[in-house]
């Protein structure tokens, strides 16, 4: 077992990970307005926050990350492992007095930002290698600790005078990480890796502490990168047909893994707190990081250049990367903007008036033949139905709802075994059927029907019941 520096060979496939693990690190780090003083930038931290266990206890945070998956190790494969989280320092903002001495104050202003009290994300990294042969039995557990520290920035004018200071102060943060393998039953050389990240710290909150007292001593936007040198992973979205029951026993705690890396490539795995696909990516047309969580990057950048100055000096002054953030939009060329409105993924050839056979409204669905396909004329979501289960369904069918977990919204997950009623079939461009439904005993069923607001499921996630 090692924590020294990866191989070269290791630090490369790593490298090509990273990109997607830093929006990871950095989701919702700060948020626009990107000011300190924004209400939603004053509850920081909701990804992967791994608390000390004594203000875990009780409470709806964690203290540990559970990652199970598959693996198909060759001999002599060596795992390598990169725990990732952020270490929160408290910033502390001062002035000079007159006399020589530090006042600590709520702003200091100057001429190109306002520097307010704000807790910054340092990044840290634990690294593991491992010869997969040595993770049978009890595994390896490495345990880790972050020091704790002050640091002091002296703060100046713009005639280089001394004005103010900022102190930075860190506690200390304890933790372990334990990788451990089984191999399992049956025709195929596969184990099942298990890999625990656990904050062990013993901070033990008083009476009147909260949330932020807790986050100095956490792991914060914790997350895992495996590598195996010889082998590879398999897709715990979508496994191999001899795998599916063997992926379904793995037990994942909040966190879910994913391949990672280039599109096909199966030695990196990425286990996050926010709930990936296989080979997520970064879109290309992506200018820089905006860290607002889901956001559009258009709308962000137009909003963002759309700040008053004296906004942009409170951002610039939160943090570092606010005012990365800022610098961007000033600064966007518009050639840079134009790409972020809108973006082409795949295109399909389309010949003539008539809706390619596969959009033809299943079940007898009303389509005037003479109106083109793409004309909103042409499609009917209140008539058209669909055959599920070789009944008719459109609106008006009662069904039971099974979300797929490969292509839900983690949300859906609590409506699975709910009954609801269609409300109506719809067809999008990609010839995909989508069905739109109101959960029955929902208490906002008709307004969300007078507004047009409704879930939206496929075709293999309902079950049809009696027709209403």
């Amino acid at each position: 077992m090692s924590t020294a520096v990866f191989s070269p060979g290791t630090e490369a496939r790593f490298a090509t990970a990273r990109q997607i693990a830093d929006a990871v690190l950095l989701e919702g780090y700060v948020l626009y307005p990107y000011r300190a003083s924004a209400a939603k930038n004053r509850l920081r931290w909701q990804f992967g926050v791994l608390v000390p266990p004594a203000w875990g206890a009780g409470r709806q945070e964690h203290h540990f990350q559970r990652t199970e998956c598959l693996i198909e190790p060759k001999p002599g494969a060596v795992l390598s492992a990169e725990v990732r989280f952020l270490h929160a320092q408290r910033r502390t903002v001062q002035r000079l007095r007159p006399d020589g001495t530090f006042e600590t104050v709520p702003e200091l202003d100057l001429h190109d930002r306002v520097l307010v009290p704000w807790d910054e994300g340092v990044e840290e990294r634990v690294e593991v290698a491992v010869p997969v042969a040595e993770l049978t039995g009890e595994g390896v557990t490495v345990p880790f600790t972050r020091l704790g520290g002050a640091e002091t920035e002296a703060v100046h004018d713009t005639g280089g005078r001394v004005v103010g200071r900022l102190i930075r102060r860190r506690a200390e943060v304890n933790g372990t990480v334990r990788i451990r393998a089984r191999e399992l039953d049956g025709p195929y050389r596969v184990l099942r890796l298990t890999a625990e990240l656990a904050n062990t710290g013993t901070w033990t909150p008083d009476g009147a502490a909260d949330r932020d007292a807790a986050l100095p001593h956490s792991l914060v936007a914790a997350h895992l990168l495996l590598c195996l040198g010889a082998g590879s992973f398999l897709s715990m979205t979508d496994p191999p047909e001899w795998a599916r029951g063997a992926v379904a026993a793995c037990r994942n705690e909040h966190t879910w893994p994913v391949l990672a890396g280039e599109p096909g490539s199966t030695d990196l795995l990425l286990s996050s707190p926010i709930i990936l696909e296989d080979h997520p990516a970064v879109a290309p047309e992506s200018p820089g990081a905006l860290y607002d969580s889901t956001e559009i990057d258009e709308i962000l950048a137009l909003r963002t250049a759309a700040l008053t100055d004296r906004e942009k000096r409170e951002a610039r002054g939160t943090d570092a990367r606010a005012a990365a953030v800022i610098e961007l939009a000033d600064s966007m060329p518009p050639e840079v903007l134009e790409r972020l409105h809108g973006a082409v993924r795949a295109l399909r050839e389309v010949t003539g008036t008539e809706p390619p056979p596969e959009r033809a409204p299943a079940g007898g669905g009303v389509r005037r033949p003479e109106t083109p396909w793409w004309d909103p004329a042409a499609d009917t979501p209140g008539a058209d139905r669909v055959m599920i289960a070789g009944r008719p369904v459109g609106a008006g069918s009662r069904v039971l709802l099974r979300p797929g977990a490969r292509r839900t919204d983690a949300q859906d997950l609590f409506l699975h075994g709910r009954t609801a009623q269609v409300e109506a079939v719809l067809h999008d461009v990609d010839s995909g059927v989508h069905l739109a439904v109101t959960v029955e005993g929902d208490p906002g069923a008709d307004i969300r029907r007078e507004q047009g607001r409704f879930l939206y499921f496929q075709p293999d996630e309902l079950t049809p019941l009696e027709d209403a």
